[in-house]
């Protein structure tokens, strides 16, 4: 008897053993979990607070054009961010220095002039990025923003269709709709001026803009960018929008049409029901009395 009683102790000591074993491996996972957790809200909040602009890795002096070995990224809060400060490497390469950049500077376009230095000529070809193509497209005066649009800015492509789409009855119609087609494109050309040499930009008269020639823009797209504009320009119209020097962000951008018009001017507007209006039911009885040949039907009350 005494030994059933030590075998019974013996197994509920190793029971209880095993469930505080358990309880101790629960309680360090929700433990590990809640640190992850907040890690990863610390992590986030630190990365809203911050962003990645380009710095200087050596000293930059004056009138040097800046090449890629010349700069490294660096993350810095954004109360530390200077004014126009570079994000993007493509859009300050062989840009020149209008005044010394110290090591570890952050790289300002405002030290920055659009002038690029040439390499190699002058000609377009010699000013197209690697990787690109260089396409010219026709745009009107309004589409080019009166002329305003120099060499070396930045522009977003936007093209007005008719866009196929099928209704109700399966029949397709076309609808008009605005497509965003590319964001962040550099202009290589506004009619024949390139404008990458320093004295392209004084041969641009407002004769050469007022002739029409501005209405041509040539533009540096890949080869499967430059294929789909050809194609939307025999569809439709192009338009572009200029974009800030210091802005090189690219965001989905939803096409617009009658429909998101609507939904961006009343977004609480629902829609509102109609009712059908049902007609009443007559529950009356009634029953038939025969008067001679004629038969009436009679209500009871």
């Amino acid at each position: 008897m005494a030994i059933e009683k030590q075998k019974l102790i013996l197994i509920s000591g190793i029971i209880l053993g095993i469930v505080a074993i358990l309880m101790t491996k629960m309680y360090l996972d929700q433990q590990r979990q809640e640190a992850q957790m907040q890690a990863k809200k610390t992590l986030a909040k630190l990365q809203a607070n911050q962003s990645v602009v380009l710095v200087a890795k050596q000293d930059i002096p004056s009138g040097s054009a800046i090449e890629a070995n010349m700069l490294e990224s660096s993350i810095v809060p954004n109360q530390f961010i200077q004014p126009q400060a570079a994000t993007s490497v493509d859009r300050v390469l062989g840009m020149i220095t209008l005044a010394p950049i110290s090591k570890g500077e952050q790289v300002s376009l405002s030290k920055l002039s659009k002038a690029r230095r040439e390499s190699g000529g002058s000609s377009l070809a010699s000013n197209t990025p690697a990787g690109k193509r260089a396409i010219t497209i026709a745009v009107d005066n309004l589409s080019a923003l009166s002329g305003m649009i120099r060499p070396g800015d930045y522009v977003d492509v936007i093209a007005t269709l008719q866009v196929p789409v099928q209704g109700a009855d399966g029949q397709i119609t076309g609808q008009v709709a605005v497509v965003p087609l590319f964001q962040n494109v550099l202009v290589l050309a506004v009619g024949q001026n390139t404008g990458f040499n320093s004295g392209a930009t004084s041969r641009y008269s407002d004769k050469e803009a007022s002739s029409g020639s501005a209405g041509l823009i040539t533009l540096a797209l890949g080869s499967q960018e430059a294929n789909l504009i050809a194609f939307v320009q025999e569809q439709g119209k192009i338009r572009l929008t200029l974009r800030s020097p210091a802005d090189a962000s690219v965001e989905p951008v939803v096409p617009a049409s009658w429909e998101t018009l609507f939904q961006y001017i009343m977004p609480q507007q629902k829609n509102v029901e109609v009712k059908e209006e049902k007609p009443e039911v007559d529950t009356t009885e009634y029953v038939e009395v025969l008067r001679g040949l004629n038969k009436e039907k009679v209500p009871l009350k």
